[in-house]
């Protein structure tokens, strides 16, 4: 499926996060009309400018409690069903409930999600600042490289917003590990793949950029004009324009942005083979993703017998080690056969071909492999 074909399919995530956001437009215009009328009862401008604080307050507990907890959870739905959709090959019907169903199972609670949401973003943005001196070091001294490196940084900054969502998606599309685990595959998936990930992270920017700049003004134009005629504050017009705009961006521009990079991110995840020391080398770089890599290992719950997400095509299969059977074995022995021509005995081969298990977690060990597929860790 394309990408649009997905984000005309889960426009219903789109309505809902549009309702939650006129709904907190609704509750600041409420609260406005009510301080400003306290504050006509006083008629004393020291009172208005003390409703103007404490509306300000006011606005933020709300847009907090709205858009960090019921937006956020329509938010990880919508990634859930996305990543569902590229696994099934079709959006489920009634998606909506069987996103909000989707999140529970996964995580149980709201919390739990926030802290894994926190923790892979925390991981992107340490990475990225990584890869961003790299690109700096690489630009050197070159003429104008400051601006460059500025307006590069600019929108990488704006991307990564929805690169996070991406990895966050990895959790639903392999559900067979814990949760943690299969966060850190797909934070570990993104530093595989960032150069495609992220080669049309200007566009993806630029987009977001002229959205909003073109949604704010149409806004500002309408609250302001209502405004004007009722004799209200031009800079109170402004505010709710910019909670307007912002409104429509999380609804569909988000949205839209969202379902195209982890459209990019599905391509590539499947097919990648991830590099086991590379759990070790980004816990050096990322103290979030160090600190996720560890409640990966100690949640219980975690799946030990599956090497890494991408193992389940080639799954090991243990096999009992018994000695080879020969022609002269299957044969009952006639008479004593001598020392010096006797077969190899089957202790030194049993020996050689015995699995081996990591030190760390008892995952067996395929032979040739220096890391650990479950926990990273380098073995002898």
């Amino acid at each position: 499926m394309t990408a649009k074909d997905i984000f005309m399919k889960t426009l219903p995530f789109c309505w809902s996060k549009l309702g939650l956001g006129l709904l907190n437009i609704v509750i600041c215009v409420v609260l406005f009309a009510i301080l400003m009328g306290i504050a006509l009862l006083f008629n004393s401008e020291g009172v208005a400018a003390v409703m103007i604080i404490v509306w300000f307050v006011l606005i933020g507990i709300v847009n907090f409690v709205i858009n960090h907890y019921f937006a956020y959870l329509v938010k990880a739905g919508h990634v859930a069903v996305i990543a569902q959709t590229f696994k099934d090959g079709r959006v489920p019907d009634n998606c909506v409930s069987v996103g909000k169903a989707m999140v529970k199972d996964r995580f149980g609670t709201a919390n739990a999600y926030f802290a894994i949401d926190k923790l892979v973003s925390g991981a992107v943005k340490q990475l990225q600042r990584t890869l961003g001196r790299i690109t700096d070091s690489l630009l050197g001294s070159l003429p104008g490289a400051d601006s460059v490196k500025s307006a590069t940084n600019f929108f990488l900054n704006i991307s990564l917003g929805y690169i996070d969502e991406c990895c966050l998606s990895y959790t639903f599309y392999n559900r067979g590990q814990n949760a943690y685990k299969s966060a850190c595959d797909g934070v570990v998936i993104y530093a595989q793949n960032w150069k495609h990930l992220l080669k049309n992270a200007a566009m993806t920017a630029l987009t977001v950029i002229v959205s909003i700049l073109v949604v704010t003004l149409v806004a500002f134009v309408l609250f302001g004009g209502a405004f004007r005629l009722l004799g209200w504050s031009g800079f109170v017009a402004f505010v709710l324009a910019v909670m307007l705009a912002w409104t429509i961006k999380f609804a569909f521009i988000d949205s839209w942005m969202m379902v195209k990079m982890m459209h990019g991110y599905m391509q590539v995840a499947p097919s990648t083979v991830i590099t086991y020391d590379l759990y070790t080398q980004l816990s050096g770089l990322s103290s979030s993703f160090k600190r996720l890599f560890n409640e990966s290992r100690v949640t219980p719950g975690t799946v030990t017998a599956v090497p890494q997400p991408y193992a389940s095509a080639q799954p090991p299969v243990e096999t009992p080690v018994t000695a080879p059977v020969t022609e002269a074995a299957a044969e009952p022995a006639s008479e004593p056969v001598a020392e010096s021509e006797s077969a190899p005995t089957p202790a030194p081969a049993e020996e050689s071909v015995r699995p081996r298990f990591c030190s760390e977690c008892g995952t067996p060990l395929k032979a040739g492999m220096a890391f650990c597929g479950n926990c990273g860790k380098k073995v002898g």
